[in-house]
């Protein structure tokens, strides 16, 4: 099988003669060429601003406002020391890091990262279609509804990002023509968002500088404590202790869910291929972490950063007064109903009979009439303080769509719904095309297929099978759904971390191209660290949602890696 470097020779060829012409002119005219030759890093940002880094940034604002601003900066400055290493390993050594891996270091360790990145593709695809779908009805088309639109919307994202990626499997050109189609996606992603936040400055926003620079310093302690804006609510709560757990587990599951969007696994496949298929040798390495740090790492800090600063503008310690006051209001709302129920759970422990007469939840309740229905919420509404209920309401779910319409009274309609609502649209969009891209070479490196064949075609289709998304989750919050998901990517990570280790310090594989003295302490100064604190990350992720089965899964599959280790 060809690594596609055969059919990039000639393009790679004039590139390595812009080079090296540039460097002679001096670091000008090479940076001016970087610019102009830079390509791989722009994939990885398609694919990273997503519905994934959308949900999380808005959840990040909504409950913690700017104090967890620095999570996505520090989980992408982390990816692109993960994403540099591998890039200087394919560079090297011009092969694809899972062969290099399956037929060098460990079978296991690279079938498994294969297959992660294959599971992860799938899993990551349902929720962009589902915030296509949202933005469409709620942002640009509100006067339209129903399944028809749905589809449509569905239908037109498919037809657009199929035609793209079948012409990255073709040619040199068709690389080319998906990075520059990207390129623009991504600008308009970044410049819609970028508007949002200056409209809001302009109009008297609610975030200060100060607030800014302050999220920015890591402040771990809301790892395990509520952020300081809950803290009167608490105080004059009825069940403090109730809600700062829900609130602190709420925060902890986000910022897992941003860390884990900022790179993901599938995005540590994409980088070796993207640069091979790009033809590119040992003397484009400097050029590949350039392209990181201007492709990738300023646009995720730019459009992220503008959300959490939107979000936590117009929702954060703000709860919706309808929910607070209006029974049907809190009857239309499943989750507030659910948080309402976990009070009366509190209010009445030891008193199961009190309880069934209270609960909001269960058969009992939905075979009520609806009147029937609103006289017990208003009953538990009573009897549950006003401080609670505002928690609860804080806590609620928003999508794009809320954010929009917060965002109205400040911005306008045509920012608020149609500047915000292309800027999710394209990022919905490009995320598509890149996640069916990285499926259909997944598949074809498992076949030993070239990008283009049989196998190809159908890792794309198989990622297609996000269309599905809409249909299997139709709750208000389309967008919560890229936060689970991106839970189940952190479980994985530490597969495509360790293996950047293990490549980079292996003689085998590196040869006499191996870093050694202080280049070779640099690098695992910076990579080492990065694998562990994902390593933890993952393992905290698979404990919450799994607890000791999934640790016990997690070190079956180390010890089988680590028997699988070649010699």
């Amino acid at each position: 099988m060809s690594d596609g470097a055969t059919t990039e020779a000639s393009p790679a060829a004039r590139e390595e003669a812009l080079l090296a012409e540039a460097r002679a002119k001096g670091t000008g005219a090479t940076l001016g060429t970087w610019i102009r030759l830079s390509g791989p890093g722009w994939l990885q940002s398609a694919i990273t601003l997503g519905g994934g880094s959308l949900a999380s940034a808005l959840y990040l604002g909504v409950l913690t406002g700017t104090h967890f601003l620095w999570v996505q900066v520090f989980a992408m400055a982390l990816g692109v020391v993960a994403l540099g290493a591998i890039s200087w390993v394919t560079l090297t050594t011009g092969e694809n890091p899972f062969r290099t891996l399956r037929d060098k270091v460990s079978p296991v360790l690279a079938w498994s990262w294969l297959g992660a990145v294959m599971m992860a593709n799938i899993v990551w695809a349902l929720p962009q279609f589902s915030l296509a779908a949202g933005v469409v009805e709620q942002n640009l088309l509100p006067d339209w509804k129903g399944t028809p639109l749905t589809l449509g919307t569905c239908a037109v994202v498919l037809g657009l990002a199929l035609p793209v990626v079948l012409a990255y499997g073709r040619s040199s050109k068709g690389v080319r023509t998906v990075e520059l189609v990207l390129r623009v996606l991504v600008g308009a992603v970044v410049l819609a968002f970028f508007g949002v936040v200056v409209a809001i400055v302009r109009e008297g926003g609610g975030f200060s500088l100060g607030s800014v620079l302050g999220g920015l310093v890591p402040d771990l302690g809301l790892l395990v404590e509520p952020a300081p804006t809950y803290a009167a609510d608490l105080a004059a709560a009825r069940f403090p202790e109730l809600w700062e757990g829900l609130i602190v587990r709420t925060q902890q599951e986000v910022l897992i869910a941003a860390a884990a969007t900022a790179v993901g696994i599938n995005m540590t496949f994409l980088m070796p291929c993207s640069l091979l298929r790009r033809g590119w040798n040992r003397g484009f390495r400097g050029l590949a972490v350039f392209d990181l740090a201007t492709g990738l790492l300023i646009p995720f800090v730019l459009a992220t950063g503008c959300v959490v600063l939107a979000s936590a503008d117009r929702f954060h310690g703000k709860a919706d007064e309808a929910l607070v006051a209006d029974v049907d209001a809190a009857l239309a709302k499943g989750t507030y109903l659910d948080r309402l129920d976990k009070a009366v759970a509190e209010g009445f422990a030891g008193d199961a009979a009190g309880y069934q007469r209270h609960t909001l939840k269960g058969p009992a309740f939905q075979a009520l009439t609806y009147p029937e229905k609103q006289e017990r919420a208003g009953l538990v509404m009573n009897l549950i303080p006003e401080a609670d209920r505002r928690l609860a309401a804080m806590l609620e779910k928003r999508d794009a769509g809320a954010l929009a319409r917060a965002l109205e009274p400040l911005t306008g309609n045509t920012v608020a719904h149609v500047v915000f609502g292309l800027g999710v649209l394209a990022m919905a969009v490009s995320t598509v095309i890149v996640l069916m891209l990285i499926s259909g070479l997944a598949f074809a490196e498992a076949a030993r297929q070239r990008a283009g064949e049989g196998a190809f075609r159908l890792g794309a289709y198989a990622a297609g099978l996000g269309v599905l998304g809409p249909f299997v989750w139709t709750g208000d919050a389309r967008a919560w759904l890229a936060v689970p998901t991106s839970n189940f990517g952190m479980m994985l990570l530490p597969l495509a971390y360790w293996s950047f280790v293990l490549l980079l310090n292996s003689k085998k594989v590196m040869g006499d191209q191996r870093p050694e003295g202080r280049a070779r302490l640099l690098w695992n100064a910076f990579l080492v660290p990065t694998a562990l604190i994902v390593t933890f990350a993952s393992g905290w992720t698979v404990w919450m949602k799994l607890g000791a089965l999934g640790l016990g899964l997690l070190g079956g599959l180390g010890v089988a890696i680590l028997a699988s280790l070649k010699r």
